[in-house]
């Protein structure tokens, strides 16, 4: 299995290490690629690394695309909408202009907008290119993206994007599937605080379960290669941090 783990003191370090990386593999997808793909994930943890990467960043950013893991079915100036919330922490503090495509949750059809972005996806699959970085978060409850444990979503095999309904049955949501996540070049799973340290122990060391724990299908599977973002509170409860 090729998972990294990268611990930091805290969640300040721990953005202002993921930034780093991003610049420096941005940099080398450029040379490599011509342009740099990342999927973005929404959370606290997150919010806290776009803030520092649009402060920070080095990146000729006319040559990012930036694409989203998932997002709530709310129009993008919700405060509820993952686009809003990278909007305000990321893209209005660029030196330049990414390439965005996101998720369309102002939709009136879930289930047309998730098939549109699946052929978005197929898309930029067919022309070669690939998603060089995801970013995604740990849940609680062991989910990532909006693949939440028992739900249809975490079943699906070939379609890149669905709609699912939060776990709750109250609102709808768009979310990337374990196929097209397995399809990056590498994921980033990001954690911080002493409220994840429980979830990360039992994604990490407890019995492998990922229909009931989403991030499992990638976090405990040998054939991907993951990072694993953590501060020294949310790896606390960790024996093997290697």
């Amino acid at each position: 299995m090729t998972l990294y783990t990268s611990i930091s003191k805290n969640a300040e370090q721990l953005a202002e290490r993921c930034v780093d990386v991003l610049d420096t593999l941005g940099g080398e997808a450029m040379e490599k690629y011509g342009k740099f793909i990342v999927s973005l994930a929404g959370g606290s943890t997150p919010r806290a690394i776009y803030r520092a990467w649009a402060s920070s960043s080095k990146l000729d950013w006319g040559r990012v695309m930036l694409w989203f893991g998932d997002e709530r079915c709310v129009p993008p100036d919700h405060a509820d909408s993952n686009y809003r919330m990278v909007a305000e922490n990321l893209l209005e503090g660029l030196p330049g202009e990414p390439e965005i495509v996101r998720m369309e949750g102002e939709h009136a059809d879930p289930a047309q907008a998730a098939r549109n972005y699946d052929h978005a996806l197929r898309q930029m699959l067919a022309k070669g290119n690939r998603i060089h970085v995801a970013l995604l978060g740990i849940g609680a409850d062991g989910h990532t993206a909006s693949l939440f444990p028992g739900m249809e979503a975490v079943k699906q095999s070939d379609a890149l994007c669905v709609s699912t309904p939060s776990p709750d049955g109250a609102t709808q949501r768009l979310t990337m599937t374990v196929p097209c996540l397995r399809e990056a070049r590498k994921l980033f799973f990001l954690a911080a605080g002493g409220e994840k340290a429980a979830i990360v122990n039992r994604l990490m060391e407890g019995p492998l379960n990922p229909e009931e724990l989403p991030a499992q299908f990638f976090l405990r599977d040998d054939r991907m290669n993951v990072n694993l973002l953590l501060d020294e509170a949310a790896a606390a409860r960790l024996s093997r941090r290697e």
